[in-house]
This record gives structure tokens, sequence and C-alpha cells, in this order.
């Protein structure tokens, strides 16, 4: 079966080099993004594709759940990377509706690395305004947390030493919450 993934990146790459045969070429050489996407690692959120923009335009880091965490090397490298070396604009935080993390952080039965990463996720869910009964569907709440949980990560997000460093040094660096609706693929803008 991987073998399958194999055979479609080469008719993949015939196929670009036959449409724009400096394709490659010019991809090596370009990475200037002006926007960092932090996004959940469902397979049906691909970045690229939802916002209709090229490789090489938006630098992407995804995980369960779209979380930021201050104490995570792996995020910090990241924005670290993205604001000081590629010099972003734009940080996106983007969740997406019915995503299976937050739902797995309201049943609570997750132990491992999973229960520990979905862990402040669901004491979001406990502190929550508005809770399950204040919904007419489990869907509907679990929407609700999705966006709630995009809040929470923006605020984390803007707690961070390297925003904040380059806040001090004059560099604009915007952040953005969003969430993906899966019912009809729009992005849309939390406010935040």
């Amino acid at each position: 079966m991987p073998f399958t993934l194999l055979e479609n990146n080469r008719e993949w790459s015939r196929k670009m080099r036959e449409q724009d045969p400096e394709y490659f070429e010019r991809l090596a050489n370009q990475q200037s993004p002006r926007f960092l996407w932090i996004g959940c690692s469902d397979s049906r959120v691909p970045a690229n594709e939802i916002t209709g923009l090229a490789p090489g335009e938006v630098f992407v880091h995804r995980n369960i759940s779209n979380r930021v965490e201050n104490w995570d090397r792996n995020i910090l490298a990241v924005l670290q990377f993205a604001i000081n070396q590629l010099r972003v604009e734009h940080i996106i935080v983007c969740g997406h509706h019915g995503c299976g993390g937050i739902k797995a952080a309201t049943e609570g039965t997750e132990e491992g690395p999973l229960g520990d990463w979905i862990l402040p996720i669901r004491r979001m869910v406990q502190d929550a305004p508005l809770q399950r009964e204040d919904f007419a569907s489990e869907n509907d709440w679990i929407n609700y947390l999705c966006e709630q949980n995009v809040r929470e990560q923006v605020r984390v997000l803007r707690k961070n030493f390297c925003i904040r460093e380059a806040e001090r040094a004059g560099q604009q660096v915007q952040l953005h919450g969003w969430v993906y609706g899966l019912n009809d693929g729009l992005i849309r803008d939390l406010g935040v």
C-alpha cells in the first residue's frame, strides 16, 4: 500500500513538470511565506489547499487540536524560526469543527501521551461559559468547544516570548483565530 503513494508522487511530479517545466526549480529556491498556520493534524484540513495558497506561501505546524503550549519545544522552535528567519507577518491558529481531539477531551477516556496532550482542553471544557445542556445537539456543543479552544490558543500565543520579542523589536506580527467548517469548507474568523 505505501508503494501506491510513491507511484502517486511520481505521477504528480510528472504532471507538475508537464504543466510547468520550471515549477520545482522555482520551489527549491523559494520559501518566503507571510503566514504561519498552526492547525490540527486532521487529514481533512490541508492548509495550502483550503486557503488557495501554493507551496512556499504558508509555513505550517500541525498537532492534535491545534494546541499552543509555551513549554512545547516543537512549537517554540517553529515559532522562533517563523518569526526570526522567515519573518512571517501573520500567525493563524485554525481549528476545525468536529475535532476528534476536542471530542476525546469531552469523553475523558484517553490515557498516555494523548491524554496528557488534551488535559488542558479537558480543563477548558470544564471552565467553558456554556456547557452541553446549553446546546441543541452534541455536535453544536463540540463545535462551540472547537472555537473556544482556538480562542484559548491565541491567548497563549499572546504570552509567547518569541512574539513579545518581535513586537519589542518593532516587527509586526498579527495573531488570528479561525475555525474551518468541515460541512461547508469555509473558514470563519473568530475575531480574536
